[in-house]
């Protein structure tokens, strides 16, 4: 019955996949969506597979313990709808609804779970509660967020489709991370959902009101599954909309909304004490530090002081960015992780060194990338002390600097150096 049910729901979404307007509209044909949609959920296929098989290694547990207490959530809704409904708004904590950034015995910190659980559960409704079935229902959701950022791109970057489509969503780390039955392909939706109404009522200076719907579903999202993403997501979308309006003055806008938010980050406690954003985030780091792993790195304490904080930002970075190594390898998973980074800094070291700023449409939204996601990628460091999760967090910002990266890179003078490289030694063997 299950293998039935999951075809018959894998050719219902790929025909629908190229029959909504959202997904029609993004100069993608048929056929690329089809293809790229079944990429996605073999990418959730294996996802699961991984979880079963290797989840020792790559600490997937949390896919299929999700399932399954969504499967019992599933139950629960059937046998006693106002226990369903109601259980996730109960507190068992003494403090009741506070700690919004508390990083353990806090409902907010709980709520990222119990919402995805929900979440699945209702998708039990039609799958009955099978996993793979699961993959294809969370593949069609999900799969808004690669063609919206893929829609933005494109017409910051007109003529580089082909550039785009490969650093949206062919990128094995992202298409692998936010595939999967877990939180982070739901938090790269709600991001590019928010980046793609906001890129394009910039554009058409003007705010439609259909545009607030999946704007206030997205914040929920963030909200509920990663809620210190607000933090970070919030200045860098304050400082685009600013810079676009203004026009010309994208370093000076950027760098003073950035030190702004900065001040204000490490003196709101005073005012406020509940908005204690520098304990938070130290409080994150000690969360992490309680657990164990395979690839834990050493991660200098972080103390929640402005002096502490700028002395482990390079550690935090390089960290994000330059690792796993080859020296981290312990398993063919972290080999393909340190494959993908050694590839990813040969990206970078090309676009140092051969690139091109012709044909940007909107360098103020470049700008937004870059703050963006240095900044999240600066929150990864200074918190998580295990590779396997560095690389999987860090994936839903890989194409809001690929893309860019990629695309800017001057493909045909590389080319040519390389092929008159070749030609010169050829010639030179034949005399």
């Amino acid at each position: 019955m299950y293998y039935l049910l999951f075809a018959g729901y894998l050719c219902l979404f790929a025909w629908l996949i190229t029959r909504l307007g959202f997904f029609q509209k993004s100069g993608l044909s048929n056929a690329q969506l089809v293809i790229l949609f079944l990429l996605k959920v073999m990418a959730g296929i294996f996802y699961g597979w991984i979880g079963i098989y290797y989840g020792q290694f790559a600490y997937m547990y949390d896919t299929w313990g999700y399932h399954y207490l969504s499967v019992e959530e599933y139950k629960l809704l059937f046998h006693n709808p106002s226990a369903y409904f109601s259980n996730i708004l109960h507190s068992g904590y003494e403090s009741k609804y506070a700690g919004f950034f508390s990083s353990d015995y806090s409902w907010w910190n709980d709520l990222k779970s119990n919402m995805f659980i929900k979440f699945l559960s209702l998708i039990n409704v039609f799958s009955f509660g099978n996993y793979y079935v699961n993959v294809i229902f969370y593949s069609f959701i999900t799969i808004a967020g690669p063609v919206a950022i893929y829609r933005v791109f494109s017409d910051v970057f007109p003529g580089k489709k082909v550039h785009v489509l490969l650093a949206t969503f062919l990128i094995p780390s992202f298409a692998y991370w936010t595939s999967g039955i877990h939180k982070d392909g739901l938090v790269f939706m709600a991001i590019s959902l928010i980046i793609y109404h906001v890129y394009f009522s910039l554009k058409e200076k003007k705010f439609r009101l259909y545009r607030i719907v999946p704007l206030f579903i997205s914040f929920i999202i963030i909200l509920s599954f990663r809620n210190f993403l607000l933090v970070i997501l919030i200045p860098a979308l304050f400082a685009w909309i600013l810079s676009t309006m203004i026009k010309k003055r994208n370093a000076i806008i950027y760098t003073s909304t950035y030190l702004i938010c900065g001040l204000l980050f490490f003196s709101l406690r005073y005012i406020f004490p509940g908005l204690d954003f520098p304990k938070a985030v130290v409080d994150k780091q000690q969360a992490f530090k309680s657990l164990q792993g395979n690839s834990g790195i050493d991660l200098p304490e972080l103390k929640p002081t402005l002096g502490s904080f700028l002395i482990n930002a390079p550690h935090a970075l390089s960290s994000t960015t330059l690792r796993p190594h080859p020296g981290d390898v312990k398993h063919i998973l972290s080999m393909a992780a340190a494959s993908e980074t050694a590839f990813l800094l040969l990206l970078f070291f090309l676009f140092l060194f051969w690139r091109t700023t012709n044909g940007i449409k909107s360098t103020s939204f470049i700008w937004f990338c870059v703050f963006f996601s240095f900044s999240f990628l600066l929150s990864i460091g200074f918190t998580v002390n295990f590779l396997g999760a560095i690389v999987r967090y860090r994936s839903i910002v890989l194409p809001f600097l690929l893309v860019p990266v990629i695309s800017l890179i001057n493909w045909e003078r590389i080319y040519s150096i390389l092929f008159n490289n070749i030609k010169n030694n050829s010639n030179v063997s034949e005399m």
